[in-house]
């Protein structure tokens, strides 16, 4: 199981959270770039071993959006931010 530390709720279940993505991966431009540049975006992806970034929001929670450094073969995690923004 994995234990996230919100920094606004504290330490909380993984299942209070969603998976948002690759934290490392440049978004596309808006309004500039081709279909096929967002269908890469949103659709191909590599699977990494070892440490990694992620976002992932605290759906059950405070709802904030936080940048996670996990360690994909431990689950392991060396930190937790917020991925914009300050507590309030």
């Amino acid at each position: 199981m994995i234990r996230i530390d919100c920094p606004v709720c504290g330490r909380r279940d993984h299942t209070e959270f969603r998976y948002g993505g690759d934290a490392t991966k440049p978004r596309p431009a808006h309004g500039t770039s081709a279909p096929a540049v967002w269908h890469d975006f949103n659709f191909l992806f590599d699977n990494p071993k070892g440490a990694h970034t992620e976002y992932w929001q605290h759906v059950l929670g405070c709802r904030r959006w936080l940048v996670v450094e996990r360690d994909t073969m431990s689950q392991a995690i060396a930190s937790v931010g917020l991925a914009r923004g300050s507590v309030r």
